[in-house]
């Protein structure tokens, strides 16, 4: 017997973020050959401390004089145009890189950091976190001093040889701190 089954909705529902959501230079803030470039990056875990393979991150982020790019973002990377914006998924090892530049502070009383929202299988909604880059500033950020000692270091970067390091657990004892906006 060979009947043609017809998917049913549980076939067919996503999110499906390999499908059109990345494009060509997507993580490349800036092309890693420029000067002052970086390389922001890190892992996504589950509860467990499993990798998660499939999820999506963007970054939003000032440039390196603490300005905020008035750019459109841009699906196109012309290789100069700063938009502060990018977008990367995790490999089977659960890691994404993006090749950016550090962001200076917007303020003069804040820590600078990036903006990070994370899309993934299994969230019914995508998630919000800062990555703060380590400074003295870290101390006395508004944000950060509202926040229990023990969990403010889930939100601040490491730096290592090639730049900065965030690892974003989704759970569990060490889950990163995630935050929710107005109306949202």
């Amino acid at each position: 017997m060979s009947t043609l089954l017809t998917p049913t909705p549980g076939q067919t529902i996503g999110p499906f973020y390999g499908y059109a959501l990345p494009f060509e230079r997507d993580s490349e803030l800036v092309p890693p050959q420029t000067p002052g470039a970086i390389r922001f990056h890190g892992n996504v875990t589950d509860g467990d401390g499993k990798p998660v393979p499939d999820a999506l991150l963007e970054i939003w982020q000032a440039s390196a004089d603490g300005s905020v790019p008035r750019q459109a973002g841009s699906l196109h990377r012309d290789g100069w145009t700063f938009t502060g914006w990018g977008r990367a998924s995790t490999d089977d090892a659960g890691h994404f890189s993006f090749s950016t530049v550090e962001p200076g502070a917007t303020t003069p009383d804040r820590a600078a950091f990036f903006l990070v929202t994370v899309f993934g299988r299994g969230l019914l909604n995508r998630l919000f976190t800062r990555a703060y880059v380590p400074g003295p500033a870290t101390a006395t950020d508004p944000l950060l001093a509202s926040l229990p000692a023990d969990r403010r270091r889930t939100l601040i970067a490491e730096r290592d040889a090639t730049g900065l390091r965030f690892d974003i657990s989704l759970q569990g004892p060490d889950e990163t701190v995630f935050l929710r906006y107005p109306g949202h």
